[in-house]
């Protein structure tokens, strides 16, 4: 495949978990990125340019040529689709995909209410219910532990977009409170990703609240 004729475009906020999904899987791939900082603090999500490419007033975004698009995890499976030609990161085969799409659904589900939830709470002073979000991160990690005990990725041998998905909310878990001491397969994985030829790290942020 062709690469983009003009760096793909990213808005993004620099402590933004989705945000760095995406910054971090366009960095796999190699692919130019032009980074645009959106200031969340003064509104600019909610701005009329800005909702009329992302209607939920969210990060990230991305313009690529004629594409634009918002959805962190929705941006991983295009970004796949069009600009790995080797289908690595999202197989073609039905029963791979449909493995990495389990992980997707679990990046939109137990890992923002959890994890996701717990560092809005500990960072951001979001009023949310921060016991409850530790709950379900824990509960999260146990069956992430496991499944890591026999397999070196999520989806298999080898690195996917699931990879990308989860891996953030996971690393900085931490900052919302919540231990990954007791999860050995875990942090082992953690560094696997961290090892990977293009990685990208993300700014860690102190712990604002209990």
């Amino acid at each position: 495949m062709p690469r983009p004729a003009s760096p793909i475009r990213l808005y993004r906020h620099a402590l933004s978990g989705h945000a760095h999904r995406v910054e971090l899987f366009l960095s796999l791939l190699g692919l130019p990125v032009e980074l645009v900082d959106v200031d969340l603090a003064r509104g600019a999500h909610k701005t009329p340019e800005f909702l009329a490419k992302s209607p939920f007033g969210q990060v990230p975004v991305i313009e690529d040529s004629e594409v634009t698009l918002a959805d962190s995890n929705a941006i991983l499976v295009y970004l796949a689709t069009r600009h790995d030609a080797s289908g690595r990161w999202l197989p073609r085969d039905p029963l791979a995909a449909a493995r990495v799409q389990q992980w997707l659904s679990v990046a939109a589900g137990p890992l923002a209410s959890g994890p996701a939830a717990a560092r809005l709470v500990t960072v951001f002073g979001a009023k949310l219910d921060h016991e409850r979000a530790k709950t379900i991160a824990t509960q999260l990690y146990a069956v992430l532990d496991r499944h890591l005990a026999a397999e070196p990725f999520l989806a298999g041998t080898t690195p996917t977009i699931a990879d990308v998905a989860i891996y953030f909310y996971t690393a900085h878990a931490p900052e919302g409170g919540i231990s990954l001491e007791p999860y050995a397969p875990l942090r082992a994985w953690l560094s696997r990703v961290e090892a990977l030829p293009g990685f990208v790290p993300m700014q860690r942020t102190p712990l604002a609240a209990a």
